[in-house]
């Protein structure tokens, strides 16, 4: 990575307003821009959750929401893992699940983790553990597969 990101791992309430509209335009930039998807990225998940940031110089850059058990599924989940267009292929993202998977152990111990992933970053999930658990199935026009990371 050229550019050294500097990590911070916060409570939705703990996030500054700032923080929040970031974040929201970088998932919409994204999901929604990018990918032309119509859907409700705002789904009342970040409330419970935590927000891992990754930053460039201060600029929002890389980003995962970490969510407990229970929330979206029966084990902590990592989801909404995205990287900005101008920083992919330069391994934020590589730092980014490394990060996530380490930041989700500490909050909630040595226990399965669980993702929703896009089925075409299948073999990008598995470098970090995870492995398919689920049939294809459709969100939001995407073809999807579950994917656990046992301990």
């Amino acid at each position: 990575m050229q550019n050294q990101l500097i990590w911070q791992l916060k409570k939705f309430d703990e996030l500054s307003t700032k923080e929040v509209y970031e974040i929201l335009r970088l998932r919409s930039e994204v999901f929604v821009v990018e990918q032309a998807c119509v859907f409700l990225d705002m789904d009342n998940l970040d409330f419970d959750s935590h927000h891992l940031q990754g930053r460039v110089d201060g600029n929002l850059v890389a980003y995962v929401r970490i969510l407990p058990p229970g929330l979206a599924y029966a084990e902590p989940s990592i989801g909404r893992v995205i990287t900005s267009p101008a920083h992919r292929k330069v391994g934020a993202g590589i730092e980014l699940m490394e990060k996530a998977v380490e930041k989700t152990i500490s909050l909630y111990g040595k226990v399965p983790i669980m993702i929703g992933a896009q089925l075409y970053l299948k073999k990008f999930y598995e470098k970090f553990g995870f492995r398919k658990c689920s049939d294809v199935y459709m969100e939001d026009g995407i073809e999807h597969i579950k994917m656990i990371r046992e301990v």
